[in-house]
């Protein structure tokens, strides 16, 4: 459990960190000043100066930081501070932070590809592929399944009905020895992470309409590798069908919240979203990784977002500038920039509440 939590935490500090390296490493490449670039936040434990930029590691653990003067609004009469910059200079400074969370999840996507990649396939595929496992990928509530403690990602290795014992490879298999064993006490051998268990239940003659007889959907899994030289293309590929797929989520649930119907996008905190990281963690690392580019790739699209506070919102103002032809009164900036996080601030603690509530 150390070492999940290790681990996870290990990946949140790693996420925030690139996206910040960034913005540092596109502001060096103008010749933009940068005073400092932190791991964590203040208090600072230790740091050491490379010429005009102190890198550091601080006391609160959360992130990381770069320190750009005149960033975060102000003037600067030193030409290599930001605010002197052109405006596309700045523009690709604060997009680099956002590039950098899709960069992040193309990497991974690619090393998933050469490792092996958990697809789904139907029962009767032929191909490229190994270790072939029927994996549980909903649980209904108040379900047999979920009263017995069977969770999302566990995998189904046999089943026994009586004396018989039958080795699980297919959908097909685990539907009909359920369908046969209707209102019998069954057992299920499943593996979760590491650890191989037996569950017992009863499948119910009567299942609620659109549920199955113990709750649960199928889908069979298998690991489909590439060569490394496709790999890369097979990553960019899926970055951007799971950017695309985000972004229509995100539009379905708005379309639908604005209908007065269920939006159907359950909002997490942090607490929230490391409670779901170590869960994911422990169905193996190589479904871990792909959540970690999923995370991503979420937060390139937020950041994103013309919201005050954050790079979409900075990118917005500037693009108010190049149109007005003059920059827009810092004060007020700031001021609209200090509101936003506030309000940021309030809905991560709200939001953070419910998290604990949930996990109590």
């Amino acid at each position: 459990m150390i070492s999940i939590i290790f681990l996870v935490f290990i990946s949140i500090v790693g996420l925030l960190a690139l996206h910040e390296f960034g913005h540092f490493i596109t502001a060096k490449k103008f010749g933009i000043k940068v005073e400092e670039f932190g791991i964590g936040y203040p208090p600072r434990l230790f740091g050491k100066k490379f010429g005009e930029t102190l890198y550091s590691v601080n006391l609160l653990p959360f992130g990381a930081f770069v320190s750009i003067p005149s960033m975060e609004g102000g003037k600067g009469d030193d030409p290599n501070s930001f605010c002197q910059k052109p405006i596309w200079q700045r523009g690709l400074v604060l997009f680099a932070g956002v590039a950098m969370f899709w960069f992040i999840a193309w990497i991974i996507f690619s090393a998933i590809m050469i490792l092996g990649v958990p697809t789904a396939i139907d029962d009767d595929a032929q191909g490229n592929f190994s270790n072939p496992e029927v994996k549980i990928i909903a649980v209904a509530q108040g379900s047999p399944a979920q009263e017995a403690g069977i969770s999302l990602g566990d995998t189904i290795k046999e089943i026994s009905a009586g004396e018989a014992q039958f080795s699980i490879n297919r959908v097909d298999e685990v539907q009909e020895l359920i369908e046969t064993h209707k209102g019998e006490e069954i057992t299920l051998t499943i593996q979760r992470g590491e650890e191989i268990k037996d569950i017992s239940l009863v499948p119910r003659i009567q299942p609620p309409e659109g549920e199955g007889a113990i709750g649960i959907s199928l889908s069979r899994v298998a690991m489909v590798k590439h060569s490394w030289w496709t790999a890369p293309f097979k990553g960019m590929e899926a970055t951007y069908n799971t950017t695309l797929a985000i972004i229509d989520g995100f539009a379905t649930a708005i379309s639908r919240a604005i209908g007065g119907l269920p939006s159907g996008v359950q909002f997490m905190g942090p607490i929230g979203i490391v409670s779901l990281m170590g869960q994911v963690a422990q169905i193996g690392i190589i479904y871990y990784l792909q959540f970690i580019a999923i995370i991503s790739i979420h937060l390139a699209i937020f950041n994103l977002l013309p919201i005050p506070a954050i790079d979409g919102g900075r990118i917005f103002f500037l693009g108010i500038e190049k149109m007005k032809g003059s920059p827009i009164n810092q004060k007020i900036e700031q001021k609209i920039n200090n509101g936003f996080f506030i309000l940021l601030i309030i809905i991560m603690i709200l939001v953070t509440f419910k998290d604990i509530q949930a996990l109590l």
